[in-house]
């Protein structure tokens, strides 16, 4: 099949990307670039994919709709994943246009592409854990009433479920929503907590910790993320007989973990212990996160494998790795 990318030179966009190339697909990747993080990261990636036959790039923003919807291949796309979006519950609180423009703009934009597209494509598109608040019960499922957001992060990614269920109705679009349950591993963000706190550890440096502590996140290495994520891209939509329609799934590991026993993770997987300061709850974080995985498992046999232990380790090795790669000044030794 035929794959558009958006937000290719991200950290999901970039491994999934590669593993449809690996299965003989192609993809054509979108990605403006910007500048959120360290840009180098993202160019890195794009390295990567452009050494596999089938990958082609554009540097391009989606809300831009007017060059989206200009695309030359838009008829030839087969399956659409929409993965482009301004990440960061705290940023929100700084610079909150920039999701609205991004995730709430573009994720339009999208939706406009495949409807004018010669054959429709399924579009498959990246919501996220923070739909859920801090009001939904534990395990979360996808049925929970999600219309509580604490952030401007999480009330773009509701309304993009939202338009995406219209969109669906008003115009018989297949389509899939994921939310997605703190992914980490090699390559990934360095604003999240794994990487500053693996950052400041090796350095010495105090790691801040919210609400004391006293927090627990559901984490999903990259490799179990991205199983889920390709099962639903290549696969056939379990819709209700005879309709095209709108479906959303949790792809998580459904063992949330506490917070202190994280960063004991992380010290022991860096041989080093972490100087901490406990701080109070920041603005739009929640408490706990926790995915129900059965519909998953039900549909598409997912089967999340790697441990937190094990997955901390496999990222500590490559960050060790990276930042001595990067010069003198980042060494840790």
């Amino acid at each position: 099949m035929r794959f558009l990318v958006t937000g290719v030179a991200g950290f999901i966009g970039s491994q999934i990307s590669k593993a449809l190339l690996e299965e003989g697909h192609s993809v054509l990747g979108l990605d403006n670039l910007n500048a959120y993080y360290d840009v180098t990261y993202k160019q890195e990636r794009l390295h990567q994919l452009e050494r596999l036959p089938e990958f082609e790039f554009r540097k391009l923003d989606i809300s831009d709709h007017d060059r989206l919807l200009a695309l030359p291949e838009r008829d030839s796309i087969d399956r659409v994943i929409h993965l482009a979006a301004q990440a960061g519950v705290r940023y929100s609180l700084e610079n909150p246009f920039a999701y609205a423009a991004s995730n709430m703009t573009g994720h339009l934009a999208v939706l406009e592409f495949c409807r004018r597209a010669a054959k429709a494509p399924m579009l498959v598109y990246a919501s996220s854990s923070s739909v859920y608040g801090d009001d939904a019960v534990a395990p979360f499922k996808e049925d929970a009433n999600v219309d509580r957001p604490v952030s401007l992060y999480a009330a773009t990614k509701r309304a993009d479920e939202l338009m995406s269920q219209a969109y669906a109705k008003l115009y018989d679009l297949q389509q899939i929503g994921v939310r997605f349950f703190t992914v980490y591993g090699p390559w990934g963000r360095p604003d999240m907590a794994y990487w500053s706190f693996t950052d400041r550890i090796l350095r010495g440096e105090t790691i801040r910790v919210f609400n004391g502590g006293k927090m627990k996140r559901d984490f999903t290495y990259i490799d179990d993320a991205i199983a889920g994520l390709k099962a639903i891209a290549t696969g056939e939509p379990h819709f209700a007989d005879g309709e095209r329609t709108h479906l959303l799934y949790n792809i998580g590991h459904n063992q949330p973990v506490q917070l202190m026993d994280f960063i004991r993770t992380i010290e022991k997987a860096t041989g080093k212990t972490a100087r901490i300061a406990l701080e109070p709850m920041q603005p739009g974080d929640v408490t706990e996160t926790c995915a129900d995985i059965s519909k998953m498992q039900a549909d598409y046999g997912y089967d999340p494998k790697v441990s937190l232990e094990e997955g901390i380790g496999k990222f500590v090795d490559w960050f060790k790795t990276q930042r001595v790669a990067s010069g003198p000044s980042r060494r840790y030794m």
